[in-house]
């Protein structure tokens, strides 16, 4: 349920999850997005929070420092505010990799493992919040989102206008680099003429005039575009009616820079004009990404969000 709908409770949203998975971040963009937003504060306090829904909406914020954390503790909570509130429990992780980077970068202390191993810390901690995960409504997997990735997911899921219906999201990739996480359909272009073979295009992207001439002149370009526009048509509607908040479509190719490109923005052009919301990104493509990351700061990355 988002923002605007018309539950009687007033909304309530438990931002929980692993430490530098992103959780400073959502915070930020929910109460950019009109949340009343807090951070880590003692369980206790959750049953003094005023319910009336003519209030602004609320993100609180709870991870593994508050003062009197348990997870049975935790979980009660959570069971108790589902009775008074509009209650949406939201949870982020990432892979050990990735929050291991992001730790070393910030050279910030894992608050479970102050004198110890990062590594340890953080199973230390998944272990731990895994009841936390399986109990939340929304699970966030932010080992290859940027802050902007993250901050676009949680405006699908939190908007305040629900009338604008499901957001897509549509993402050329390279397969070199891995799929993205939050994909729901995958579409494998390398099965089309590929530019990278080509000197003159080899320099260029799938924005480029010339390289989308000549994916357009493959041969199976058109009926591919054609066939998966009908899938769509019958799947999109579908998924609607069912209430997702927001649909993930992404196209892949060796490199990222070529084919996926071109499709995806050929795809995103036809679902807008078959009226969907349709918003376009290239992961894997050095301008996008640096345009990406100029919108977030100076990294374009999550916060890490546990101080030493």
């Amino acid at each position: 349920m988002t923002v605007g709908s018309e539950s009687m409770r007033r909304r309530l949203v438990l931002v929980t999850g692993m430490s530098g998975a992103g959780r400073s971040t959502a915070l930020k963009e929910l109460e950019d997005l009109g949340f009343e937003a807090i951070d880590n504060i003692p369980l206790a306090m959750l049953d003094g929070i005023d319910t009336d829904r003519s209030g602004r909406p609320l993100a609180v914020g709870i991870d593994a420092r508050a003062r009197d954390f348990a997870i049975e503790a935790v979980l009660e909570r959570i069971a108790d505010a589902a009775a008074r509130f509009d209650i949406a429990p939201l949870f982020l992780h990432a892979d050990e990799e990735t929050l291991t980077r992001r730790y070393r970068e910030t050279r910030r202390r894992h608050p479970m493992a102050p004198d110890g191993s990062l590594i340890a810390g953080i199973e230390r901690e998944r272990r731990l919040l895994e009841p936390l995960r399986r109990a939340a409504d929304i699970v966030i997997d932010t080992s290859l989102l940027t802050a902007h990735d993250l901050r676009r997911l949680l405006r699908a899921h939190f908007t305040s206008d629900p009338q604008e219906g499901m957001s897509i999201f549509v993402t050329s990739f390279a397969f070199r680099l891995g799929l993205p996480r939050e994909a729901d359909l995958v579409f494998d272009m390398r099965f089309l003429s590929n530019p990278h073979y080509i000197d003159a295009l080899r320099p260029l992207t799938g924005r480029d005039e010339a390289v989308g001439a000549h994916i357009a002149a493959d041969p199976d370009f058109a009926s591919f575009l054609e066939g998966v526009g009908g899938l769509l048509g019958t799947l999109l509607p579908r998924y609607a009616r069912e209430g997702r908040a927001y649909l993930t479509i992404a196209l892949g190719c060796t490199g990222g820079r070529h084919r996926s490109v071109f499709t995806a923005e050929e795809l995103a052009r036809l679902l807008r004009e078959q009226g969907w919301r349709a918003t376009l990104t290239h992961r894997d493509l050095d301008e996008a990404r640096e345009d990406s990351e100029a919108s977030d700061g100076p990294s374009g990355a999550l916060e890490t969000e546990n101080s030493p």
